[in-house]
């Protein structure tokens, strides 16, 4: 067994959320490296007496867009609507064959100290980025977060639709992952809550 001292900033920020807004719940870290970060029980759960379970695969990105003006390529009237972009790089493959019943993309903002979750399922992840064109390979994902409550995967926009997604009029169902955005609702469902 590898000894594991330290949990990433985003399986800190994930596990504390539960801790506050889910009393009851108890959040387990694996020992070992298995593609699933954290594992969240319900104790509570009257399912034939057992504990309901739920494993997470978590994924961190700090802020590079949101207020604090991060973007050195986006301009100011865009950055000042955005709350937070955040980038990460997928594998493919690491989707598709993902044992993890959620995952939770964190986007962190510095300038203010505070957070939101992508909380979805890897088949509609990969689901969204098969319809983006993404059938192989690696995956590069930006992800931003507006000051009016939207979320979408921005990467290969130009000026004009990132613009659009500042003002709120951007359409794209594809690139939309508001429905995912600070929503448990999916954990809350298959904990028994």
């Amino acid at each position: 067994m590898k000894p594991i001292f330290t949990i990433h900033a985003g399986e800190y920020l994930v596990a504390s959320h539960l801790e506050e807004n889910f009393k009851g719940l108890e959040i387990w870290l694996p020992t070992r490296d298995t593609g699933i970060d954290l594992l969240v029980t319900n104790p509570k759960s009257s399912s034939q007496n057992s504990i309901c379970a739920v494993s997470l695969q978590v994924k961190f990105s700090k802020d590079f867009l949101g207020n604090k003006g991060g973007g050195k390529n986006t301009p100011s009237s865009i950055n000042s609507k955005i709350k937070a972009g955040g980038w990460w790089t997928f594998k493919y493959d690491k989707i598709e064959k993902s044992q993890a019943d959620l995952w939770v993309l964190v986007l962190y903002r510095f300038s203010h100290r505070d957070f939101d979750f992508v909380i979805i399922e890897p088949e509609q992840l990969l689901e969204r980025y098969k319809k983006l064109g993404h059938t192989s390979g690696i995956i590069q994902s930006y992800v931003w977060v507006t000051e009016n409550g939207q979320c979408w995967e921005t990467r290969g926009l130009g000026k004009a639709e990132q613009e659009a997604i500042a003002d709120g009029s951007f359409e794209a169902p594809d690139r939309d992952f508001s429905q995912f955005l600070n929503n448990w609702q999916p954990l809350e469902k298959r904990i028994g809550l």
